[in-house]
Formats: C-alpha cells, sequence, structure tokens
C-alpha cells in the first residue's frame, strides 16, 4: 500500500507504522469530508423551512389583505348610509323652522323619512383571522411536509467496509466498480481481495426486507454475510462461509450452494428478504414479487446486506441505480397519528 505520509518523511519505513499513519491520514480526510456532507444536509433542511416560512407567512399576510379590505368596503358602506342618515335628519330639522302649516301638510312624508331602517353594525362572520389555521399542529404540518424532500434507505452502506475498487454514493445508497483502486486503510471491516461492501446495520432477530435496483447490470451479488466473515482471503460467497446470496454473471442467476436458477425473465429490481427467527433469506422479482430463491439455515450470529459488484461493461440501468453499479431503494415515509 502506498503511504502519502511515508513519502513526506525519510527514513519513516516500518510497514505497521506506514499505515497507522496512512490511517491517522484517511480518517482525518474522512471527518472532513464527512461534515461538508452533514452542513450541506442541513443546509438543505434550514433552505426548506425558509422557503416553508416565507409560504405560512405569505399566506396569513394575504389573508390579512383580504379580509382587511372586506372590512373596508363594510365601513365605508356604513359611511355613505350615516351620511345619508345625517342628511335627512338636516332636512327635517328645516322644515321643522317652517310654519306650522307647512310642517303639518307634509307631516306624513315627514315622518316617513325620520324612520331609521339602517340595522346596528355587526361584525361580518369569518372576519378575523383564522388563528387556528395558520398555527394548529404547525410543526407536524411542516414535518408532513417535509417528506417531499426526505428520503428514507432502509439499508445504507457502510464505507468502512468497502474494497478499494467500489465507489459509494454521497448518500450511501448505491455502489459501483470503479477502474484504479482507491487508497484505503487496510483496517479490519475492509474487504481487500473481493469487491465486496456490507450494510451499515446488522440483525440478529425479526424480519427485515429492501429492495435493490440492479437495472441491467451484468455482474452482481446480493444477499447475507455473518459479521464474522473473512474479510481478507479469497473466499467463495457460499453459505458455508457465511454468505447467503444469488449472483448473476456471465448472464447466468446461480446460488451460493452452485446451483443455476432458473428465470423467466431478467429482473431489474430484487427484494431481499430476511426471516432471522426463521432461518430463512429470500429472493423476489420486486416486480410481481415472484420468488426467485430462498435459502433455509440456523443463524447464529449478526447477519448484515451484502453486495458484490463486478464490472458493468455497456450495461445501462433502469430507474435511479447508476449504469456502472446498483443502488438500494428508498422506502416510503408516512405520517401515521392515533
Amino acid at each position: 500500500m502506498y503511504c502519502f505520509n511515508c513519502s513526506l518523511h525519510v527514513g519513516f519505513n516500518s510497514d505497521n507504522n506506514c499505515r497507522m499513519m496512512y490511517s491517522s491520514h484517511c480518517l482525518q480526510s474522512q471527518a472532513q469530508h464527512t461534515e461538508k456532507q452533514i452542513k450541506a444536509e442541513f443546509e438543505r433542511l434550514h433552505q426548506f423551512l425558509r422557503e416553508e416560512e416565507e409560504a405560512r407567512i405569505a399566506a396569513l399576510k394575504e389573508e390579512e389583505k383580504q379580509k382587511s379590505q372586506k372590512m373596508k368596503e363594510k365601513i365605508e358602506q356604513m359611511n355613505r348610509e350615516i351620511s345619508s342618515l345625517s342628511d335627512t335628519i338636516r332636512a327635517i330639522e328645516g322644515e321643522l323652522k317652517d310654519e306650522d302649516i307647512s310642517f303639518l301638510q307634509n307631516f306624513r312624508t315627514t315622518k316617513k323619512r325620520a324612520q331609521c331602517t339602517m340595522p346596528d353594525p355587526q361584525l361580518v362572520s369569518g372576519g378575523l383571522i383564522d388563528v387556528a389555521k395558520h398555527l394548529g399542529n404547525l410543526k407536524f404540518r411542516v414535518w408532513e411536509k417535509m417528506k417531499e424532500i426526505i428520503k428514507h434507505t432502509p439499508v445504507i452502506l457502510d464505507p468502512n467496509t468497502a474494497s478499494s475498487r467500489l465507489s459509494l454514493s454521497d448518500d450511501l445508497t448505491s455502489v459501483s466498480r470503479t477502474g484504479p483502486k482507491h487508497q484505503l486503510p487496510d483496517n479490519p471491516e475492509r474487504f481487500m481481495k473481493y469487491q465486496h461492501v456490507l450494510g451499515s446495520k446488522g440483525f440478529s432477530s425479526g424480519k427485515h426486507s429492501w429492495e435493490v435496483e440492479v437495472g441491467d447490470h451484468p455482474d452482481w451479488n446480493l444477499g447475507m454475510a455473518k459479521e464474522s466473515v473473512d474479510r481478507k482471503g479469497e473466499v467463495k460467497a457460499s453459505p458455508k462461509n457465511g454468505v447467503w446470496a444469488i449472483r448473476l454473471r456471465s448472464g447466468k442467476y446461480n446460488n451460493g450452494k452452485g446451483g443455476t436458477l432458473l428465470l423467466k425473465k431478467k429482473p431489474q429490481r430484487i427484494r431481499v428478504q430476511l426471516d432471522y427467527d426463521q432461518g430463512e433469506v429470500s429472493f423476489y422479482d420486486s416486480k410481481d414479487m415472484t420468488l426467485i430463491y430462498t435459502y433455509k439455515d440456523t443463524f447464529t450470529e449478526t447477519l448484515y446486506p451484502y453486495f458484490s459488484i463486478g464490472s458493468a461493461g455497456d450495461a445501462k440501468s433502469t430507474g435511479d441505480a447508476k449504469s456502472t453499479g446498483v443502488q438500494i431503494c428508498q422506502s416510503e415515509v408516512s405520517a401515521h397519528v392515533s
């Protein structure tokens, strides 16, 4: 393994010390890159919240504007009616100053004009701001809307286990084969001989499932691997060696026991399903849930989602998976209120 630190320290030729120095360099680089990504993710959340705040305040201002306009029109109407009533009062007062005989002659007309038919002013129903609409369950409604930008992937890849010939996406949900090797530390978790990578979370009980978009990629393995699987040697992916997977290679589907799997059609998306307590790992074509294969075994240690990717060649992928790799599919995010 080439070490940048050794090239800078003359006479520093101890392999173990070299590895430790290089691991320290990678640790710092990982921390910086991860911090940058965390900040970018939070900035996206902050931007969403800023836009949501602006939209809700704008809705409040619009309601205030509309209801203020209605209130203004109502006041203007009342002012016109008051003005008309004032004119009538002044006219009657003028008539009262006339000679008695003239007032008596026009008494009926004057009496009719003096009758006030203007109703008492009342607030219009719904004339105030609908405070409950704007503030009721505000945090929940914003969180519910965040489903548009928040994605959940049931399996996240662990970059510390990835072979130096693999590349993972920034969100750790897709993996592809690279050309030249990456310069990575030979930490205990990492696969060194084959192009393998594990999920970050293991399972030691219960039922779990996820889907993987394989598209037209011609060379892959998918399944489960036990925690103690050999990560440094040349070991075949089989139950005997702690791997329960199916494989596509050279146009043929196989299980880890050397058996050929006869499929009527080529699946674009594979569902992996683990029932730890029953000792089963099953694989389905996600499109119609056709069973591809099921392993039956007894599990005694933690199992991790397992992926192995070969060269993509001229393959093209459908869906979200890159043409050079495979993509773990997102699950639907929902909010339940009881």
